[in-house]
Order: structure tokens, then sequence, then C-alpha cells
């Protein structure tokens, strides 16, 4: 990988890293919520979520961004490097789920089929030590799904202090814009620290860099949007009204 390349990316690199995490944890904590309602988790949107070496999903994409960024791009931070290591590990803690999510939902109606039917002695003996083996992936996938929450909140502690330097960054601001519901609900409380560690003590600067960046690329209206909501988010900006102020002249030149 050319580090010329790798470097012109590297912005990009880090939006797709918050972005394809909230989405992950998004999916992830869809599926434990139904496994604590049901002690099941659907085999087949794990396996989706993961993808395979020649078709990857979100999840291993996911992983292989953290290693570009924290392994390829040459040295990284510990903060980079726990991030890393974090995500890695969700990663590996998935892939154990999804292969015990197989066991039960494939194997575990065909045990309790065999323990119904009129067996001999032996082989319903058999049977039955067998059945209770494969309970136990229930129990696998409970400590499984502790580490991922767990490390779901330790990502949340890690990724402002990663993106302390991420406060020029247009496409990550693009996506905190426009996909702000999604990160508010899965950084919840740790929300307002994320944005305070890209941004520090202006958040509105978030706004405006979206803006600047949607304005840009021609997506005007939400370009409005954005600057609206720098100036809705700190009324004293200067530099959130001198940028309403050019995208209302904008907008003004393309409906004349």
């Amino acid at each position: 990988m050319s580090s010329t390349w790798f470097e012109e990316k590297r912005d990009e690199f880090s939006r797709d890293l918050l972005r394809d995490y909230c989405l992950s944890v998004e999916t992830l904590e869809r599926l434990f919520s139904d496994f604590d309602a049901s002690g099941r988790v659907v085999f087949e949107e794990l396996r989706d979520l993961l993808g395979e070496e020649m078709n990857k999903g979100l999840l291993w994409r996911l992983k292989d961004t953290a290693h570009h960024l924290f392994r390829d791009g040459g040295a990284s931070s510990p903060v980079g490097q726990f991030l890393d290591w974090c995500i890695g590990y969700i990663f590996h803690e998935s892939m154990k789920l999804k292969e015990d999510a197989y066991q039960q939902q494939n194997y575990a109606p065909w045990f309790r089929s065999m323990q119904e039917r009129e067996l001999p002695e032996q082989d319903l003996i058999i049977s039955r030590e067998l059945f209770q083996l494969l309970m136990q992936t229930t129990e696998s996938m409970q400590r499984e799904i502790r580490r991922i929450r767990f490390l779901f909140g330790e990502c949340r502690k890690l990724f402002p202090l990663y993106l302390s330097d991420q406060g020029e960054n247009h496409w990550l601001a693009r996506f905190l814009f426009k996909r702000n519901e999604l990160v508010r609900e899965v950084f919840g409380q740790g929300y307002r620290e994320l944005i305070r560690g890209i941004y520090g003590s202006a958040p509105e600067s978030m706004y405006i860099m979206a803006s600047r960046s949607l304005r840009e690329g021609g997506w005007m209206q939400q370009a409005e949007e954005a600057a609206v909501r720098a100036c809705e988010t700190s009324p004293e900006s200067e530099p959130a009204r001198r940028e309403k102020e050019i995208v209302d002249t904008w907008r003004t030149r393309l409906r004349a």
C-alpha cells in the first residue's frame, strides 16, 4: 500500500472506522436484545454481518479498516493500538458467537426431537449427554455477548481520544451530521464527550464543516440545514453566521 495514497485517504478511513463501528453496534445490539428476550441469536444475521474472506461483511471490513489505520499506516499511538485491539477482539468474539448460534439453531431442535423418540437405552443416554454439551452453548453465548458489550464501552471511551485531531476532517463532519441520530444512539451519554473530543469547546464546528463540504459538493439544501444547526448550536458564533450567509447567497443565486 502506497504511503502517499494512504495519507491522502486517512481522513476517509477515520470516517469509515467510526461509521462502520456505529453500524456494527446498531446491528449487534439488536441481536443481543433478541437474545436477552429469547435466548437465541439468528445465525444468518451474524453470518451476513461478518461475511467471508472473499465476501467481507460490515464487521470484517471494520476490522480491516482498523488494521489499515493502526498497523499498515505506520507508528500508532497507544490509543490507536487499544482501539485496534478492541475492534479485533469484537470481531473474533462475534465469530465465536456465530458458531454457537449455528449449533443452537441447527442442532438443538434435532437433539430435542431425539429426546422424544423411543430410542434404545444406550442411544438415549448418549443423546442426553451430547444434548447437555450443546446446551452449554447458551452459556458461551452469554459470555461472548458480555465481552462484546464491554468492548463497545471501551471503544466509546477511545474514539474521542483517537479523533481528537480530526476537527478539520470534512468526511467525518458530514457523517456526524447526516447520521447524527445513529451516533447519538450508539454513544448515548458519551455523545457529548465524542463531540467535545473532536471539536473542543466549539461543537458548532461539526455543522460548519459539514455545511462547507456539502456546499462544495452541490448539496445546497443539506448544506443549509447544517448551517442552520450550526447557528442554533452557537448563536454567537461568527464562523457559523458567516457560513449561513454564504449558503444563503448561493441558494439565492441558484434560484435566480
